[in-house]
C-alpha cells in the first residue's frame, strides 16, 4: 500500500522491536515464517539508533496450567512453548538481534502488551519520549497490541510496514490496512528506509 514519507521524527523517539525472539524466529510450533524476511529491515533500524532501541520478550509460562483465567487454558493447549517445553534460551532476542543488547534495553511481559504490568510508560515519559517506532512480530497480536496500547497513551506511533510480520497474510494486510484508515490521527505507516531518513 503507498505510504506518505514521513515527517520528521525527533532526535529521543524510541524504537520499540517487538517480540523478535528466537522461540518466533527458529523452528517451534510458533515459527513467523515471514520473520526470515523482515530481519534486514529490522537489523538496519536497530542499527540506525541502537542507544534508543528497546526489545520487548514474550515470557511464556513455565509449564502447562499456569496462567490466570483464559492464560490457563492457552498453556494447557501449547505445553511444546512453555519455558518448559522450550527451553529457557529460546526466549532470547533473535541472535542477529543480539549485538545491539546492550545498548539496548530488554523488557520482559507475559502478555500481548508491554504497558500492562510493566514500567515502560513511565520509562519513556521520565524521558521525555513522545514518539514511538513499532517494528516486530506479529503484526495481528503482539505488535497490535503495543500500537493499541500506545494509542491509548497518547503517544506519536510509526509502524514500520517492511519490518513487521505476522503468520496470515490477510490479517497482517488487514491491520495495516486499518491504520491508514481508521487511526490516521495517532498511527502512521513509513518504510525503514524513510524512517531512518527521517529520524536524524
Amino acid at each position: 500500500m503507498p505510504e506518505d514519507l514521513v515527517r520528521e521524527i525527533p532526535h529521543n523517539a524510541v524504537h520499540l522491536c517487538v517480540d523478535m525472539q528466537r522461540m518466533f524466529v527458529e523452528e517451534t510450533a510458533w515459527r513467523t515464517p515471514w520473520a526470515d524476511r523482515i530481519m534486514p529491515q529490522v537489523v538496519q533500524l536497530c542499527a540506525h539508533r541502537p542507544d534508543r532501541l528497546c526489545f520487548t520478550r514474550f515470557i511464556p509460562a513455565s509449564r502447562p496450567g499456569d496462567g490466570r483465567g483464559t492464560w490457563k487454558g492457552y498453556w494447557e493447549r501449547w505445553p511444546s512453548m512453555t519455558l518448559d517445553g522450550l527451553g529457557p534460551e529460546m526466549v532470547e532476542i533473535a541472535r542477529p538481534l543480539q549485538v545491539f543488547v546492550p545498548p539496548a534495553r530488554l523488557l520482559d511481559k507475559s502478555i500481548y502488551s508491554p504497558w500492562l504490568g510493566t514500567d515502560l510508560d513511565h520509562a519513556l515519559r521520565d524521558g521525555g519520549v513522545d514518539t514511538l517506532i513499532v517494528t516486530g512480530a506479529e503484526t495481528d497480536v503482539c505488535v497490535l497490541a503495543t500500537v493499541l496500547g500506545a494509542v491509548d497513551l497518547g503517544y506519536r506511533i510509526i509502524v514500520a510496514t517492511d519490518a513487521v510480520c505476522g503468520s496470515a497474510d490477510e490479517s497482517h494486510d488487514h491491520i495495516l490496512g486499518l491504520y491508514t484508515s481508521r487511526f490516521t490521527q495517532q498511527v502512521e505507516t513509513a518504510s525503514t528506509d524513510d524512517i531512518c531518513h527521517a529520524w536524524s
